[in-house]
């Protein structure tokens, strides 16, 4: 069995350990290993309500799989694991991180869990049911080629660049309203986006805005993957007023975003959508965009551990 550490920041060996970890998951999955927020966690130094846990072979100290929890809203928690590819094979690696991350969540007094797998497997189930985890939530990632086909260019909206010192405050309003039901997306705060904005990705004029009569009704925030081969471009967060749906914004707002993206070169956009989002999948459908794979949440409701 792994002797995991739970570290509320990490020291510069760790983690350039867990970069090369991550790096040698990515290499053989083809996908990240850890989501944006997880990764400038664990690059800048933990929030308030992070935890990296650290699983390290007992013979050797060499980084067998890392995990990281962190704290949401309304008392939820969010795990992202990552196991380096030679321990895979011996699941104990990847239960005992989960069970540790269980226990110290329930240590902290419980809550509801996500702990997010792309490409989720019968291993990946398996391994998650093991603790007592059970599947929740999945997430489509979409893909489509660009440019978008004129016969789809069909809704117009005038636009403009996010401007760094002048919209934050207006856009987590409008972000926050739209996302309320979202785990992930509906508590961002001007930390979180302040962070994001001093991403060597962050490119203001990838982010367009759109305004009624002075107001912000509309947004799609484009990140552009240039450490992929070919580039790939995504829509990073798109969203509409929900005093203003109905107006057929989203359809506009989201062309608004892919032809920015063709125009930078970039020949295949992607986005993440929830799959049980029925309006949100029709309109992507409708804008040419296939499921390319799905990522799984697993989830479980945990108690406070008992007092001694």
């Amino acid at each position: 069995m792994p002797n995991v550490e739970i570290h509320r920041r990490l020291g510069e060996r760790d983690i350039s350990a867990i970069v090369e970890l991550v790096k040698a998951a990515e290499a053989v999955d083809h996908h990240k290993a850890l989501e944006d927020h997880a990764w400038i966690d664990l690059v800048q130094g933990g929030r308030k309500g992070v935890l990296g846990l650290v699983a390290k072979s007992h013979s050797s100290q060499a980084i067998l799989g890392y995990a990281q929890i962190s704290k949401g809203s309304c008392n939820s928690w969010a795990i992202e694991y990552v196991i380096h590819p030679k321990s895979r094979s011996n699941q104990e690696v990847g239960r005992e991180l989960l069970r540790c991350a269980l226990q110290e969540i329930r240590r902290q007094g419980g809550g509801h869990i996500h702990a997010w797998v792309a490409k989720p497997s019968q291993e990946s189930d398996e391994l998650c049911r093991s603790v007592g985890l059970t599947k929740g939530r999945d997430l489509y990632q979409l893909r489509r080629s660009l440019p978008i086909e004129r016969e789809l260019q069909t809704e117009s909206i005038v636009t403009r660049p996010f401007v760094i010192g002048q919209d934050e405050e207006r856009w987590l309003q409008l972000n926050n309203d739209a996302f309320s039901w979202h785990p992930e997306q509906g508590d961002w705060d001007l930390a979180t986006l302040l962070n994001r904005e001093e991403q060597d990705w962050f490119d203001p004029d990838g982010f367009l805005l759109h305004e009624i009569d002075g107001n912000l009704a509309a947004f799609c925030w484009t990140k552009i993957h240039s450490d992929i081969e070919p580039a790939i471009g995504e829509i990073y967060v798109v969203a509409v007023d929900p005093k203003l749906r109905g107006l057929h914004l989203g359809k506009a707002i989201c062309l608004a975003g892919l032809n920015y993206l063709a125009d930078k070169g970039i020949h295949t956009a992607m986005l993440y959508v929830e799959a049980t989002n029925t309006p949100a999948n029709k309109l992507y459908e409708h804008l040419g965009f296939s499921i390319d794979h799905i990522d799984r949440a697993y989830v479980a409701d945990l108690e406070p551990a008992q007092e001694r």
